[in-house]
């Protein structure tokens, strides 16, 4: 049976045998780390594969709401995966939860990490809804950003219907 986590008005589905955990929405997250040395954010989901590998996914929607932050998209991603790994270090050792602490545990266990950044934007470039990301390039963006932790991250960018093409997991509106 597949599982499924609703994140920034999309629903995120993996295939039968993976977990998904919405780690920003945890409660060793929000009930502490979250303060940690100024402020730890996270990515929105970690997902782990059969195989072992552990995804990193961040979702970004900017179809009707534009970026407002002034910092790189990819800055922000690689701040939120350092967060990410160190948060899920402590909650193995240190979250209330057991289950937290299980999941923690599990993804640290990981065989290969994996970065997703997931930006649903207008298809092409409208004077109205600018697009963030220039889908050409932003594979080689965001590896710049994160290649100490995947030296192939996925930068998918552009309608959704086209970014499940490049994804294991299926991302529709809700």
């Amino acid at each position: 049976m597949s599982l499924t986590a609703d994140v920034e008005g999309m629903r995120l589905t993996v295939p039968a045998g993976w977990w998904i955990w919405k780690y920003d929405d945890s409660v060793f997250h929000q009930g502490g780390f979250q303060n940690f040395a100024g402020g730890s954010k996270a990515v929105d989901a970690v997902a782990l594969e059969p195989d072992g590998t552990l995804w990193l996914i961040e979702l970004k929607d900017y179809r009707r709401n534009p970026r407002r932050k002034p910092s790189s998209v990819f800055d922000e991603m690689a701040s939120k995966v350092r967060s990410t790994l160190a948060g899920l270090a402590v909650a193995r050792v240190s979250a209330g939860d057991a289950k937290e602490r299980t999941r923690a545990g599990q993804a640290l266990g990981c065989a290969r990490l994996r970065v997703v950044l997931q930006l649903a934007q207008a298809g092409k470039q409208h004077r109205l809804f600018r697009q963030v990301v220039d889908p050409v390039d932003g594979d080689i963006q965001l590896r710049r950003a994160v290649k100490q932790v995947d030296s192939q991250p996925i930068c998918a960018a552009g309608s959704l219907g086209d970014q499940n093409a490049r994804l294991r997991w299926k991302t529709v509106d809700i």
